[in-house]
């Protein structure tokens, strides 16, 4: 497949359903690295796409472009920007007209609404096609095509500022922190009883001292303001107050998430945020949360799922089956129970050799010994390491492992990850991207805000920030100050006595 110069991606038009598009532009990027790749998107999805580095550029398909006129206009003009290729994992009739309208030479598609002539490339799209994950849908129409798409992780970029704003809007809440989504744009008959995400949100702030957070959008402001109203205690309304970007941020900071299948749900797990998903009318098998720290609570009723979007039948007993009791177990376990140490590797364990990658050059700094403090003080100790030496060919992955197994094995760590990948790859996990730090949470159940990240780089105290913990660096390696750090400190001895003097506070 040639690689051509200008790529337009149709997406698709529910938040949700953007959220699971992701994987696939990732892996168009992959296979296209040097294109120029457009994302025709709606401007209500638009802000799921902000910050991606997969994308060049969002064309918003506004309602200036309504109607025939509307389209012809739009056609024209993407006929003027000379793309080369069309891949539409919008599966409408009006995608594949509209990139036949715009002579793309190139126009990739699933085979079906009627759309096939309009095709260039049109991809079977069977029962068995059809019963995918939505994630694996759009992958799966890639890889049709000989791109390979095997990824399925979704991730939504935010900003340092967009997390540190939305961690303020709550600064007034304790934590642990619940999210409350209540709505489902798609219709009533995903929507969970209103008195029971009440009772939900009660027991939480009875039982962990916590906060809780509603969520909605402008149409599920009655919804909400109905929940906040019954529930006593350290809470706030957002519904209807904010736009998506600020809604996606707002997630990201919370401890869980509780969710109807909803938008909301499906930016949870793009953002690594803990959640409780109820499923009623539609089908996790079909659109279900993905990740680790994902529970899913789903009816038994024969009715389900019926993929209505109102109850025909007037009882709503897929909801009516899923008691409050039910759901406050599920988010009960997701709750951050414990508190985290994270440690940068080369420059704060260890020498940084530059690219570590031979015994020889491996030496551990003497202070590492001290570190047993801060485990007898109820800390894990857990390693997160750029190692992007591995994605440029300079260190060997499995001598990456065995270092890392040095401090799990000798010095009583508790996990250690790392990110393999390189600087312009675009993946969630490397420093300051907090991908391994919310891996971590999954896997352990960490409190990030009762946690500290050390390392010797500025990197390193952006990860702080980003995450919400305490960031300390430590002067053993690159770099000498940092206008992010909350302490600076000569060493891992001073970062340990820092963290045990103001962990006690």
């Amino acid at each position: 497949m040639a690689n051509t110069e200008k790529i337009l991606i149709r997406g698709v038009n529910w938040v949700g359903d953007s959220v699971m598009t992701l994987p696939a532009i990732k892996a168009v990027r992959a296979a296209f690295p040097q294109s120029e790749i457009t994302l025709l998107a709606r401007p209500s999805v638009a802000a799921v796409f902000e910050k991606s580095p997969f994308i060049d550029l969002i064309f918003e398909y506004d309602d200036k472009y309504r109607g025939l006129g509307g389209k012809l206009r739009l056609a024209k003009e993407l006929r003027q920007k000379k793309f080369g290729k069309a891949i539409l994992l919008q599966n409408a009739f009006d995608a594949a007209l509209l990139s036949f309208l715009s002579a793309i030479p190139e126009r990739i598609g699933y085979g079906r609404d009627g759309r096939r002539l309009l095709l260039t490339d049109a991809v079977p799209c069977g029962k068995a096609v059809r019963k995918l994950h939505h994630i694996d849908y759009y992958l799966h129409l890639l890889n049709e095509i000989g791109i390979n798409a095997s990824d399925r992780s979704p991730h939504i970029r935010l900003g340092i500022e967009e997390r540190v704003a939305a961690r303020r809007s709550f600064a007034d809440l304790g934590r642990p922190l619940l999210g409350i989504n209540p709505g489902a744009a798609y219709g009533s008959a995903k929507r969970w009883l209103p008195g029971r995400f009440a009772d939900v949100a009660q027991r939480f702030i009875a039982e962990t001292g916590g906060g809780v957070v509603v969520f909605g959008g402008k149409a599920e402001t009655a919804i909400a303001d109905e929940i906040f109203k019954k529930v006593r205690g350290q809470k706030l309304l957002a519904a209807g107050k904010n736009s998506l970007r600020e809604l996606i941020a707002q997630i990201s900071e919370c401890d869980v998430l509780l969710s109807n299948d909803s938008g909301p749900m499906h930016i949870a797990y793009a953002v690594g945020t803990p959640l409780l998903a109820i499923f009623g009318s539609t089908s996790p098998e079909l659109t279900g949360p993905h990740g680790k720290a994902s529970i899913v609570i789903k009816s038994d009723a024969d009715c389900s799922p019926c993929f209505e979007r109102t109850c025909k039948d007037r009882d709503l007993r897929c909801m009516e089956g899923i008691t409050a009791d039910m759901v406050y177990e599920g988010v009960r376990s997701l709750v951050p129970q414990r508190k985290a140490v994270f440690f940068d590797r080369d420059g704060t364990l260890c020498k940084d050799a530059h690219y570590l990658d031979r015994w020889e050059d491996f030496e551990i700094f003497p202070d590492v010994a001290h570190l047993g403090e801060l485990k007898e003080r109820g800390y894990m100790l857990i390693g997160v390491s750029n190692q992007s030496g591995i994605a440029r060919g300079l260190v060997d992955e499995a001598f990456t492992k065995a270092v890392n197994n040095i401090f799990l094995e000798k010095y009583s760590f508790d996990d250690f990850l790392y990110c393999p990948h390189g600087p312009h790859d675009g993946c969630g996990c490397r420093k300051p991207e907090p991908g391994m730090v919310l891996e971590a949470r999954a896997r352990h159940r960490i409190s990030l805000k009762s946690s500290y990240v050390i390392g010797d780089k500025d990197v390193d105290m952006l990860l702080a920030k980003a995450s919400g913990a305490k960031g300390v660096l430590v002067l053993t390696g690159q770099h000498k100050e940092s206008r992010h750090a909350d302490f600076i400190v000569k060493d891992l001895r001073e970062a340990v006595k820092v963290i045990i003097e103001d962990g006690a506070d």
